[in-house]
This record gives structure tokens, sequence and C-alpha cells, in this order.
């Protein structure tokens, strides 16, 4: 096999006739990179957190279509495209599609099934957490817990700066025999460490079925299928008791919105611990929390990120 990885510089009008004329030359999909859709999802300032318009300065102004193509002649193949282009510029006209440039490089295969395991090292969390690979089956230190999460995973495997605090803070506010409430739960992560610190009972809730069922995937494979539950849906539908201690790692608009309603499932003189802020609104969200019934207890600032843990009065 000959594969090699094709891409075409092109506009965000063409880019869907281009991605077409790589399925059409053997091209099994194809991936189009536009900074313009960068800037589609970009919502108004303060609604949204996570995209940033670096992304889309470096994406440079020509539309990247690529696709993954088997061939032994790439002569032919480029021959093909070239006189398939020329059509799509000619019939084209008025609009722009751009420069048409091809550009091809040789695609190394590999047992990816292995090869991707390699450079993978635990992530170390707070005082007494690693996060591991299931691959690695070295048996933990004396006073260390282990959580085992494979990289790759869609939903957190505990990199992120935010997770690191939240683990943190689990690791101070979770006692022993606590019911805790994870809220947007994830791969469960934090739900796993408050079952390691002790808690009696732990619910794991997120509004996606898709991790609920990873999340559930990895409480079974850390031992702890008969302290934590996992349930699909949102805060106030699915949950109906009250925690000793809450947890929210998400996005700072969340935080916010949950600020009122999850007081309705933490117990009095609850702790409700919650990470995923971005530093520069951090006193937005102390506001809200002081005006909804919190009483500060502690804050962690790390990077551009903030997680904080806040008393219910």
């Amino acid at each position: 096999m000959a594969w090699r990885t094709v891409t075409i510089l092109t506009t965000t009008e063409a880019s869907d006739q281009v991605s077409e004329l790589l399925l059409e030359a053997g091209s099994g999909g194809t991936m189009i990179e536009d900074r313009n859709d960068v800037y589609a999802l970009q919502k108004p300032e303060g609604h949204w957190d996570i995209i940033d318009e670096a992304i889309a300065e470096r994406m440079g102004e020509d539309v990247r279509v690529s696709g993954w193509i088997d061939t032994e002649d790439e002569d032919a193949l480029r021959a093909f495209l070239e006189e398939r282009l020329a059509l799509l510029r000619e019939r084209f006209a008025p609009g722009d599609p751009g420069k048409l440039e091809i550009g091809m490089e040789p695609l190394e295969t590999e047992d990816w099934s292995e090869s991707w395991k390699r450079g993978y090292e635990p992530v170390r969390l707070g005082e007494h957490f690693v996060v591991c690979p299931s691959w690695l089956d070295t048996p933990p230190e004396p006073g260390e817990h282990r959580i085992t999460i494979d990289p790759g995973m869609a939903f957190g495997t505990g990199t992120h700066e935010t997770t690191g605090m939240c683990v943190e803070l689990v690791e101070k506010y979770v006692r022993p025999g606590d019911h805790v409430i994870d809220i947007g739960t994830g791969s469960a992560i934090l739900a796993i460490a408050a079952a390691h610190m002790g808690a009696g009972r732990v619910l794991a809730t997120d509004l996606d079925a898709d991790a609920v069922r990873v999340a559930a995937d990895n409480v079974r494979e850390n031992g702890f299928g008969d302290i934590v539950e996992t349930r699909a849906g949102d805060l106030l539908q699915v949950v109906h008791e009250q925690a000793r201690v809450v947890i929210a790692n998400i996005i700072t608009d969340v935080i916010l919105s949950l600020a009122a309603p999850v007081r309705q499932v933490t117990c009095e003189g609850g702790v409700f611990i919650a990470s995923g802020i971005v530093a520069g609104r951090l006193p937005e969200v102390r506001l809200a929390l002081e005006r909804t019934g919190w009483e500060m207890l502690d804050l962690l600032e790390r990077g551009e990120w903030a997680a904080l843990a806040a008393r219910k009065r």
C-alpha cells in the first residue's frame, strides 16, 4: 500500500466541491480546515470560554481540504486532480475557488493499535492521585491512589489544569462516608477520586449519554461500581437527593447558572466545588455565589483557570 496525504488549497465557497473531488479520487473521507468555521462558532463575548481566536490566525487565509488516497502512481493521481480542478475553476466563475494548489506527502503506515500508546506517562493530580492508562500495571506507591483511564478518551483524562485543581479540592473537602454529587462527570475522574477519598456514595451525572456510558465503564474498571452511580440527564431532572459535597468541573457560564439551583441538592453547611472557571471571570462567579447564599472557602488559580470551594450558608 502506498498511501498519500493529498491537500488542496481552496476557499470556503469551493471547499465542498474540492472535498467531493478527493472522494471521487479514492479518499475514504476528507478533512476541511477553514478559519471561518472558528469565527462562526465564536459566540458573543462572555458567552463562550473555550474557543481561542488564535487558532483561526494560525490556520491562515487558505482553506485546506485533505484526503488520504492509496495509489502507486502519484503522477497519474496528480494529473487527474489537475484536470478536474481546471474544470472546477472554469465552471466556478465568477466566484473564486482559490489557489487550487495540490500538495502530496507519503503517509507512513504502522500498527496504530500499539504505536499510539508510546509516549504516554501517568498524570499526577493533587497530592495522592495518579491517572494511568490500562496497559501500565505498575503497582501504586504507598499512599498513592491509582485511577485507570486510557488516554485519547473524548471525555477527559485529567491533563487539564481545571481537573488537577478540582482533585486538590476533592482531597481537601471530601470526608469518609460523605454523599457526593459530580455534575458533568465526563470520564468520572472526579467521582472516582471522591470514592478513593472515602465517600460512602457518589452520584455522577452528565447530559451526554455517551459520557455516562464511558463513566460507568471507568467506574467499574476502577472497582467502585458499588459506590458510584451514573445517571444521564440534567441536574434537577435526575437528582432528587442532597449531598454534603457537590462537584462541577464544567465552564464559567454553567457554573453561573448552577449557583442557585445547586443549593437544592446541597446539605446545609455542604460544600460546592466548582472548576472550569476562566480566571478573568472569577469576580463574576464569586458575586453570583455570594448573592445566592454561598460563603467562599477556598480558591485556586492555575494559568488562565480558577477553581473554588464554597459553603452553603
